[in-house]
């Protein structure tokens, strides 16, 4: 028998996301035996002392069945009337199990909004907090009626390590029906091999996810990967299971070898800079010379205006900006002093030609305090 695997918190707090695929039939209608064997080991979970969170995908697929559609909606409109459908239905159906083992949910619907807003983003850590210390079971789920951009380019493997960072958890599982990270796609070639673990996420690990082909589906193994940068920097180890092994979640806790596994690193994000990397979209864009990228990357130092060639965005004083080197790789993110109209005007200049120009004291344009550096490349993790 294969060694267990380490590092598993067993009554821990764990976050769990389930995909529409695991949750839905062909037709786009739910699959209950699906839901009721997913509460059940939640439930479990529950109460063997873990704190469970569960995210849930389904609600437009939910839609989709009961009105009779066909395919898939195309347009924001219609994706969010669906969604307004299918919400009701998959919170309906969730109540309905979960209160046959005696467990009290709350459904909880954000959207990147609440975690772009620090006080926000404070305001949802603290509740969810308080939901746990209640003993409810948070069942959270994009919000999909109001969200525009969310709906169109968002997925529920991000939120879902977005939670988990935001909670400090102890592991993320990520259940969908596809086994793991493999070599290739085993859709498409039957001799692809299950990749066991990971330890970093390289160029050359993300080159192995390829598109999704699911019909009901937001995202894809790319997705999951960019959710396992998020946990894994957050100091949360994250795994991706096939949601329809039996006994999946059980046996994960109990270290069995079971899809693939992505270790946390042991040096995380402190929290404000979690929030910083990872909350928020960029505003905008800095271009910064080599002599820069190589202070901020390898010298813990932070962004003068000297070193910024190019600003692009309109964004204000306090902002997040994408900071990346001449070839346009992302070197750190980090937020601003200035606004994008005083950048332009004080890039490339030393910060007494800056103060002179600004008529005002003039310092960084991104402070280390306020920055944090891409962790794929050479420089420190957050520092």
């Amino acid at each position: 028998m294969s060694k267990k695997r380490k590092g598993i918190k067993t009554n821990g707090t764990i976050v769990v996301k389930v995909g529409s695929r695991t949750l839905t039939h062909e037709t786009g209608k739910l699959n209950l035996r699906m839901m009721e064997k997913l509460v059940r080991e939640l439930a479990d979970l529950k109460n063997q002392g873990c704190q469970v969170i569960l995210v849930t995908s389904g609600a437009v697929a939910a839609g989709i069945g009961r009105l009779g559609l066909a395919n898939k909606p195309q347009t924001i409109p219609e994706k969010q009337a669906v969604a307004a459908v299918g919400q009701g239905l998959l919170i309906q159906m969730y109540e309905k199990l979960f209160s046959e083992y005696g467990l009290v949910i709350a459904q909880v619907l954000l959207t990147r909004d609440d975690f772009h807003d620090r006080k926000r983003y404070l305001n949802s850590r603290n509740t969810l907090q308080a939901l746990l210390q209640y003993g409810a079971i948070p069942v959270i789920n994009e919000n999909d009626t109001v969200a525009v951009e969310e709906i169109e380019f968002g997925d529920n493997d991000s939120l879902s390590a977005l939670v988990a960072s935001l909670l400090d958890a102890d592991l993320l599982v990520l259940l969908t029906d596809i086994g793991g990270l493999y070599s290739a796609n085993p859709k498409l070639e039957p001799e692809a091999k299950l990749i066991d673990k990971v330890e970093k996420i390289t160029p050359e690990i993300k080159k192995l996810a390829g598109d999704s082909d699911e019909a009901l589906a937001t995202g894809g193994m790319i997705t999951k990967l960019m959710a396992a940068e998020i946990a894994t920097n957050s100091g949360v180890p994250m795994i991706i299971a096939n949601g329809k092994e039996p006994h999946v979640l059980q046996r994960l806790l109990e270290g069995e070898k079971i899809g693939t596994f992505f270790s946390a690193r042991k040096k995380s994000l402190e929290s404000r800079k979690r929030w910083i990397a990872y909350g928020q979209i960029p505003h905008g864009r800095l271009i910064i010379d080599e002599g820069a990228a190589e202070a901020v990357l390898n010298e813990g130092k932070s962004l003068l205006p000297s070193g910024i060639m190019a600003v692009y965005g309109s964004f204000e004083q306090g902002e997040m900006v994408s900071i990346e080197d001449q070839e346009g790789e992302e070197v750190a993110r980090g937020l601003v002093n200035y606004n994008s109209r005083e950048l332009r005007r004080i890039r490339g200049l030393h910060t007494d030609e800056a103060a002179g120009l600004l008529q005002r004291e003039c310092g960084e344009a991104v402070h280390r305090n306020n920055m944090v550096v891409n962790n794929n490349r050479e420089g420190k993790l957050n520092e």
